[in-house]
């Protein structure tokens, strides 16, 4: 009999079991898929560490969790400074004033880009939006919504922008400083050698199945524990009884090219509608890396169904409302512990979902 059964071998669930290890407790982890890591998973291609399942920056301002990751990897001092591609244009991320000089050739200043996004608001301003177009362009205006919103945004949602509810955009950040740096926070990086490693340090201590499928003997794995952590979707969990929850999915086309730099930038978004993906990543790019070939990444977004791998979590009303009565019922649950994006239907960042996961371990181990 195990202390502990640690369904999935994501960061949640590995934090989790690090934690319980050394409390000297005994925990099973069993993962369905071939690799620990989950969606950060990293592996060595052509020496490169490639982000199997897309992009994965570290950042934080919580010096605590930054020391915790750090117990577990060395981290360089890579910065996200992603690029924007508008057709044959390119441009700084996040809207900032290499932005507005670039998309007015006769703004210079903070001021004069202040002023034209706001002559730009006022022009089409709608004062109870209905929509994501409307509220889109009342926030930054027409110009940098058409080259830089639209297309990628109907992209990663399947829709138009003006059959996207308004509150899936609530605020669009714009700066006006000559700042590419895309996170806010004051730690931020890479690990040296990649995600992949500091799953496997975090898990050493505890029992790892691989390619095991938690609901291929649901009932047996529900017994072989005195309790649960659950980092699966919680809709399953409870076969749907309320119904699916709906979630947002994306698949990656990965090649090795011969060539030692492709685009010059580790992450670029291609914002137009018409090129089917959503971005490109270069996963060299992430580690300053200088081998002769590169690995590449086309994102594309796409729609999810039942039985599809799910990413993200749809946070609109609905589905809000539907994952209360699946946590009433995991609340009353005293056996198994949600945890993690699909365990919580949220979405969160990793630091988050450190934070989350000792929380939880400190909740239940002390």
């Amino acid at each position: 009999m195990y202390d502990y059964l640690i369904v999935g071998a994501g960061l949640y669930g590995a934090v989790f079991a690090h934690e319980a290890a050394k409390r000297g407790k005994k925990c099973l982890v069993i993962e369905k898929r071939g690799h620990v890591a989950g969606n950060i998973y990293t592996e060595k291609v052509e020496g490169i560490n490639v982000h199997r399942y897309g992009a994965h920056i570290f950042h934080t301002s919580d010096k605590e969790i930054w020391d915790y990751i750090n117990r577990f990897a060395e981290f360089n001092n890579y910065v996200n400074q992603p690029v924007a591609r508008y057709k044959n244009e390119c441009y700084n991320l996040p809207f900032n004033m290499n932005t507005f000089t670039k998309i007015w050739p006769d703004v210079f200043t903070p001021a004069e880009a202040k002023a034209r996004i706001e002559e730009e608001r006022r022009e089409a301003f709608v004062e109870n939006p209905s929509n994501l177009e409307e509220q889109a362009i009342n926030l930054v205006g027409k110009t940098i919504y058409e080259k830089l919103v639209k297309g990628y945004t109907s992209k990663q949602w399947g829709r138009a922008c003006t059959e996207l509810p308004p509150f899936i955009i609530k605020r669009l950040p714009v700066r006006f400083t000559f700042d590419n740096n895309y996170f806010n926070d004051r730690y931020q990086g890479i690990p040296v050698g990649g995600y992949t490693a500091i799953v496997e340090k975090m898990l050493e201590g505890s029992e790892v199945r691989l390619s095991t499928d938690f609901f291929g003997d649901r009932d047996g794995y529900l017994s072989c524990a005195e309790k649960v952590v659950y980092t699966g979707a919680i809709d399953r969990f409870y076969d749907y009884r309320f119904g699916a929850l709906e979630y947002r999915s994306v698949r990656f086309e990965t090649e090795v090219l011969d060539t030692d730099n492709f685009q010059g930038n580790a992450v670029i978004n291609y914002t137009d509608a018409e090129t089917p993906f959503t971005r490109i990543i270069e996963h060299k790019h992430f580690e300053f890396g200088n081998q002769p070939k590169t690995v590449i990444s086309r994102e594309y977004s796409s729609a999810w169904k039942p039985g599809d791998e799910p990413y993200y979590p749809v946070n609109d009303e609905k589905n809000g409302k539907l994952y209360l009565q699946y946590k009433e019922l995991a609340d009353g649950d005293g056996h198994v512990l949600f945890g993690g994006r699909l365990g919580q239907y949220k979405y969160y960042d990793m630091h988050n979902v450190i934070r989350e996961a000792l929380a939880a371990a400190d909740r239940e181990l002390r």
